[in-house]
């Protein structure tokens, strides 16, 4: 695995359909392309976490580092 991830994950609820307000979107883990490049990613989650709904995966930018 790469040193540092590559992009995060993210838990995204479904939109409530009476609402107009976007869905908060919850950080849960961090994901690394496969070092062997050939594609494909690892996707880390913290110990005891319990998810379901969607997972969303998007590129770590500068400000996600700030």
């Amino acid at each position: 695995m790469a040193k540092q991830p590559t992009h995060r994950a993210y838990l995204v609820p479904e939109n409530d359909p009476d609402t107009t307000k976007k869905p908060f979107w919850t950080a849960v883990g961090a994901v690394w392309p496969h070092d062997n490049g050939a594609g494909g990613f690892n996707l880390v989650l913290p110990p005891g976490l319990s998810v379901s709904g969607r997972i969303v995966c998007v590129p770590i930018s500068a400000k996600d580092e700030a």
